[in-house]
C-alpha cells in the first residue's frame, strides 16, 4: 500500500477479525489493536451472558475504536471491530475518515463451525443469528473490501493484502 491507512478489520463473530487483524498488520508493518480490548465491562458481562448489544451500548466502544484510528491516522494500523451497520461505520469515520474497512465474509455453516471450536472467547455461537440479521455489507460509498474467509488464515491474509492495495490501484 502506498500510503499508512488505518484497517478496520470488520464482519460478524467467527470470521476471523482477532487471528487476520494481527497477520494484516504484520504484513503491512503496523500495529494492530483487538477491537474487543477497547470494550467496556458491562458490554463483556452483556455478550457473555448471550444478551446482544444495543447501539447505546455500542458507541461508546465505537467511539473508543475510533479515537485510537484518529490517532494513527498517517502512521497506519489495523484493529478488529465488527462494524456490522453502517451508522457503526460512519462514526467510526467520523473519528477517523481514513479509515478503510476489511470485511471479512464467508457462509453461515462456516463461520458457525469455526465458532464451536474455538477457547476462551465471550462470544457464544447462540448470538450468530443476530449478528447475520444486523449486518448491512459494505456499501459503494464506503471505502473497503471484502474478503471471503475460506482457506487458510496466510491466504485469506494475502486476498486482503491484494485486496487492499488494489484500493491504492
Amino acid at each position: 500500500m502506498n500510503t499508512p491507512h488505518v484497517v478496520v478489520v470488520m464482519g460478524v463473530a467467527g470470521t476471523g477479525k482477532t487471528t487476520i487483524g494481527p497477520l494484516l498488520a504484520q504484513r503491512l508493518g503496523v500495529p494492530y489493536a483487538e477491537g474487543d480490548d477497547f470494550h467496556p465491562e458491562a458490554n463483556i458481562a452483556k455478550m457473555t451472558a448471550g444478551t446482544p448489544l444495543t447501539d447505546e451500548d455500542r458507541w461508546p466502544w465505537l467511539d473508543a475504536i475510533g479515537a485510537w484510528a484518529h490517532g494513527r491516522a498517517g502512521l497506519g494500523g489495523v484493529v478488529s471491530s465488527s462494524a456490522l451497520k453502517r451508522s457503526y461505520r460512519d462514526r467510526l469515520r467520523s473519528a477517523a475518515p481514513g479509515v478503510v474497512f476489511v470485511h471479512l465474509t464467508g457462509d453461515r455453516e462456516l463461520i458457525e463451525d469455526r465458532m464451536s471450536h474455538r477457547q476462551g472467547h465471550f462470544m457464544p455461537t447462540a448470538l450468530l443469528d443476530s449478528q447475520f440479521a444486523t449486518l448491512q455489507p459494505l456499501q459503494a460509498d464506503e471505502t473497503g473490501v471484502a474478503v471471503d474467509v475460506s482457506g487458510s488464515p496466510e491466504e485469506i491474509t494475502d486476498r486482503a493484502v491484494t485486496a487492499l492495495s488494489d484500493l491504492d490501484g
